[in-house]
C-alpha cells in the first residue's frame, strides 16, 4: 500500500478560523493509507516547503496530500517541492479546504467534519493515482498579436525587440485604435498622435514585426506552442506594392461619405486612408460607396494614379501561419447610444458621445478644433456632460464602471473652456473616481482654474426646446431640480466589448464574461493570461482601461510571450484521457464533446483517437462516453466512485 503523507495548512486564520486543524490533522493521522499527518500554519511558505521535502525524505512518503486552498492557486507549488524530494508531482494532490469548507462555513463543528471528507476523498484519490510523465513538445516561436491598438502596438515592440518575431494584426486598414482619435490626453494633457505615431511608425519600420492591416482572423488551431492560424486579407482595390501614398486619387475621388474615423461627424473619400498618419499609408476603396462598383462608371482613381495601383479586380486572399502564442489586444467600443433614449441620441443632433467630442476638439478633426454644433455649425455657450451613460446601471444597461469616463470627461470639458472661453460646461456625475497618479490634481485643476461646474445627481430627461436642449436632472447635495438650457449635450457612454469580440472568441475556443470582454485566469496572479494555454490579454480587451493601464498590461503579456519563447521546448500536461479499444463502440459521443477538437475517430476502426497535446484534461469526453471506454488519467471512474463513497459516509 501506498505511504501517504497528509499535510494541514492553516493559511494563518483563512482556515484555522473556522476549521479545527488540531482535530482534522488527528483525525487523518488514524485514517487507513495515511502513514502521516502534520499541520504548519503557511505549508505554502519556505519554511513549510522545507519542512514537507524533509519528512517526505526522512518517512519515505510515496505519496502527498496538501489540505489547504484551491489547486488553482498552489498546485504547482506543491507539485515542483515534492519532485525536489524525489517524488513524481502527480502524486500529489490538494484537498481544498478553505474555498470549499472554511469560507463557505461558519459552524466550526461542521466546517472542520466537511474539511475531514474533502482530503480523504483526495486520499482515496491519490491511492489510485499513477506516475505520469510530461510530454515535451516543439515550440514556434513567432507570435501573433490581434489588434493593432496602443496596447497591440506595445505588446508587439516588446515581443520584437527581445528577438522574436511577430504579426500584427489590425482589421482597420491602419493601426492606432481609438487613442488616434483623441484630442489630448489626461492628465498631462499631451498630443495623443504626438506620443503614439512614433510607436506606429516604430513598429512598422521594426524588422522583426509584420503588420496585417486590413486583415481578420479567420480560423486558428493548434495549443500552446504549436498554434495555425488562418488570416483574412481584405481587398483593398489598391495594390500596396506599387501605391506610394501619394494621395492624388483621393484628392480626385467625388464622392464623400461619413467618415468612421470622425466619428461620422466629418467626411471622407469614397477611396480613402483612416486618417493622415496612417499606418501603413495606403489607401483603401470603399466599395459600397465607389462609383465603378455602384454603377460602373468614374475611374477619378485610375485616371489619376500615375503608378497604376488601383485594382478593381483584386479578390480578398488568405494565409496561413504557424505561431506559439497569441496576444488579444482587441480594444473596445462605445456602447450602442440609441439604446439610452431618455437622453435623446439618435433625436437631437446636439446630444454627441464621448469619441465624438474628442473629434471636435482635435486640432486634426472635422472643424480643426473648433467646438461647433453638428446641427447647425454655431459655437455652443452652454455645454452639458453627462457621466455614467449606460455604465454603473444595472437596472438599464451595465452594472461596471467604465473607468475611464470621469478622467476623460474633465478634459473635454477644460479642453472646450480653452476653445471656448466665455463658455460654461457642467457636468452631472454620481461619483468621481480618479485613481491613477496625478487625476485627482487634475480633477480639481479643472474645477478650479477652469470653472467647470460639478453637479452630483443624475439626468431624467433631455429635450429639444426651440433651439435649446433642455436637460432636467438633480443635485442630491442640495437637494434641488436643476433645468439647463444647453446648446450641446455630450454622452460619457460605458465602454464595451469590441465589435466581434465574441465571434473571436467562439473561434479561439476562449472564455469572456457576461459582457464579452475576454476572461482572465485569475483576477490577480494571472491577470494576462487566459484560460486557455497559449493565449494572453492587453488592454481593453479585458476590461475598461486608460491608456497607462493598457500598455503596462500589454507589455506584461509581451513579458509572459518572451518567457514562453525563451526555452526550447515546452512540456504539456499528461492528463489526456486514455481509450480502451476493447469497449469503445466508435460512436462519436466524445468527438462532438470535445471543444478543444483533441478527439477523431479512426476512419478505418472506428476507434476515438485522443491528440494528447491539444487535451486539456477538462474530462468532458469521459463523461460523455456511453460505453466507459475513455478514462481520464488519474481520475478514472473508479477513482471517483471511491471518493463519492467516502464522501457520502458509506
Amino acid at each position: 500500500m501506498m505511504r501517504i503523507g497528509v499535510f494541514v495548512c492553516h493559511c494563518g486564520l483563512n482556515i484555522a478560523g473556522v476549521v479545527d486543524v488540531d482535530k482534522l490533522t488527528d483525525e487523518m493521522k488514524m485514517y487507513p493509507g495515511v502513514s502521516y499527518a502534520t499541520d504548519y500554519i503557511y505549508m505554502c511558505s519556505d519554511p513549510g516547503q522545507k519542512m514537507l521535502r524533509k519528512i517526505i525524505k526522512e518517512r519515505n512518503l510515496e505519496g502527498v496530500v496538501v489540505a489547504a486552498c484551491s489547486p488553482t492557486m498552489h498546485e504547482l507549488t506543491f507539485r515542483n517541492t515534492v519532485a525536489q524530494a524525489g517524488l513524481n508531482p502527480y502524486l500529489c494532490e490538494i484537498a481544498n479546504i478553505r474555498e470549499q469548507c472554511s469560507w463557505v462555513h461558519k459552524d466550526r463543528e461542521a466546517a472542520t467534519e466537511k474539511a475531514a471528507r474533502n482530503t480523504k476523498t483526495i486520499v482515496e484519490k491519490l491511492k489510485l493515482n499513477h506516475p505520469l510523465t510530461p510530454l515535451v513538445l516543439p515550440l514556434t516561436k513567432k507570435a501573433l498579436v490581434i489588434g493593432g491598438g496602443i496596447a497591440g502596438i506595445q505588446a508587439s515592440l516588446d515581443i520584437a525587440d527581445s528577438g522574436y518575431e511577430v504579426l500584427l494584426l489590425e482589421r482597420n486598414q491602419s493601426i492606432g485604435g481609438h487613442m488616434a482619435q483623441l484630442s489630448e490626453t489626461f492628465p498631462t494633457l499631451d498630443c495623443p498622435q504626438c506620443i503614439e505615431t512614433p510607436k506606429m511608425v516604430q513598429a512598422s519600420q521594426h524588422p522583426k514585426i509584420k503588420i496585417l492591416a486590413y486583415s481578420e482572423l479567420e480560423d486558428a488551431s493548434g495549443y500552446l506552442g504549436n498554434f495555425k492560424v488562418r488570416i483574412r486579407r481584405k481587398a483593398s482595390f489598391v495594390d500596396p506594392d506599387k501605391c506610394t501614398g501619394c494621395g492624388q486619387c483621393i484628392e480626385k475621388c467625388p464622392v464623400k461619405v461619413p467618415s468612421e474615423f470622425h466619428a461620422l461627424l466629418g467626411q471622407r473619400k469614397a477611396i480613402y486612408t483612416l486618417f493622415p498618419q496612417a499606418v501603413p499609408n495606403k489607401p483603401v476603396i470603399d466599395r459600397e460607396n465607389c462609383l465603378y462598383f455602384t454603377k460602373a462608371r468614374c475611374r477619378a482613381c485610375v485616371k489619376s494614379c500615375s503608378v497604376g495601383a488601383i485594382a478593381f479586380d483584386q479578390k480578398e486572399s488568405f494565409m496561413e501561419e504557424n505561431v506559439g502564442a497569441i496576444i488579444i489586444a482587441t480594444g473596445y467600443d462605445l456602447m450602442d447610444k440609441a439604446r439610452i433614449g431618455e437622453y435623446g441620441y439618435g433625436q437631437y443632433e446636439d446630444v454627441i458621445d464621448g469619441l465624438q467630442i474628442e473629434r471636435l476638439l482635435a486640432p486634426t478633426g472635422p472643424t480643426q478644433g473648433e467646438v461647433r454644433r453638428p446641427s447647425d455649425g454655431k459655437v455652443p455657450k452652454e455645454v452639458v456632460f453627462v457621466q455614467c451613460a449606460g455604465s454603473r446601471d444595472p437596472e438599464h444597461h451595465y452594472p461596471y464602471c467604465s473607468k475611464v469616463c470621469c478622467m476623460y470627461t474633465i478634459k473635454q470639458a477644460m479642453l472646450y473652456k480653452h476653445a471656448v472661453p466665455d463658455g460654461q460646461a457642467y457636468v452631472f456625475y454620481m461619483d468621481t473616481r480618479c485613481s491613477g497618479k496625478g487625476y485627482e490634481e487634475f480633477l480639481q485643476r479643472g474645477i478650479e482654474e477652469d470653472s467647470v461646474l460639478y453637479l452630483r445627481g443624475r439626468v431624467s430627461r433631455i429635450f429639444k426646446d426651440g433651439d435649446a436642449l433642455k436637460v432636467w436632472g438633480a443635485d442630491t447635495l442640495t437637494g434641488r431640480k436643476i433645468e439647463i438650457s444647453a446648446d450641446m449635450v455630450v454622452l460619457a457612454t460605458a465602454m464595451v466589448s469590441s465589435e466581434g469580440a465574441k465571434e473571436l472568441a467562439e473561434k479561439l475556443r476562449l472564455a469572456t464574461d457576461e459582457y464579452g470582454f475576454f476572461s482572465e485566469a485569475h483576477p490577480k496572479l494571472r491577470p494576462v493570461e487566459s484560460l486557455t494555454a497559449g493565449y494572453f490579454l492587453a488592454g481593453a480587451s479585458q476590461a475598461p482601461k486608460d491608456i497607462p493601464e493598457a500598455v503596462a498590461q500589454a507589455s506584461a503579456a509581451a513579458s509572459k510571450v518572451v518567457a514562453l519563447f525563451s526555452k526550447d521546448h515546452l512540456y504539456h500536461e499528461p492528463i489526456a484521457p486514455t481509450v480502451d479499444e476493447e469497449i469503445c463502440r466508435g460512436c462519436g459521443q466524445c468527438v462532438e464533446t470535445c471543444v478543444y477538437e483533441a478527439i477523431e475517430l479512426d476512419p478505418r476502426r472506428r476507434i476515438a483517437r485522443i491528440n494528447e497535446v491539444i487535451c486539456e484534461g477538462c474530462g468532458a469526453c469521459s463523461v460523455a462516453c456511453p460505453s466507459g471506454a475513455v478514462q481520464q488519467r488519474n481520475f478514472t471512474k473508479r477513482q471517483i466512485v471511491e471518493m463519492v463513497e467516502v464522501a457520502a459516509g458509506t
